[in-house]
């Protein structure tokens, strides 16, 4: 991949997994009034409110950040199997998209019932232990894309034995 477009997609995958991270943070404050038992309008707001937060900040920035990731990844001398943090990355950022969009079928019914004025506002729950869940899971590729910690895969090392070998 030219350095150029390399950048570019690297920037728009720290942006895109920054802002996923800021997304979630944003749904975490709306869920806080839903748990904190506040008066029946704010928890039917707060629920009004996680549905477009979710559908157009959250879910896009996750989309993005995975492929980004995917596409910055096969681009770049770390590949996207050579390194077990690379591995570890890709698992856990695949487990949360899908853990989301499995999830968004929840948030649309919640938003649902928070708009009905006849429905009971105490069944009205919050989801803030997934939400918090899903912070922790994409805070350890965060980690590890800092650190990027030693330790190739078996195709990792075959690669660069590859290398070695053809570079004599």
């Amino acid at each position: 991949m030219p350095p150029r477009v390399r950048k570019a997609v690297l920037a728009v995958h720290i942006a895109s997994s920054v802002g996923w991270l800021g997304a979630i943070a944003a749904y975490i404050a709306l869920n806080v009034p839903v748990v904190a038992g506040a008066d029946e309008q704010l928890v039917r707001a707060a629920h009004l409110m996680m549905k477009p937060v979710a559908w157009y900040a959250v879910v896009p920035l996750a989309v993005t950040s995975l492929v980004t990731g995917i596409v910055h990844s096969l681009g770049t001398p770390w590949g996207l199997f050579r390194h077990y943090w690379v591995l570890i990355s890709l698992f856990l950022t695949v487990f949360a998209t899908v853990i989301l969009l499995l999830h968004m079928g929840d948030v649309d019914a919640l938003a649902a019932r928070a708009a009905d004025p006849a429905a009971d506002a105490d069944s009205l729950h919050g989801d803030l232990f997934h939400s918090i869940g899903g912070l922790v899971v994409l805070l350890v590729p965060l980690v590890l894309n800092i650190y990027k910690p030693r330790g190739l895969t078996r195709y990792g090392w075959r690669k660069q034995q590859e290398q070695r070998t053809s570079g004599r």
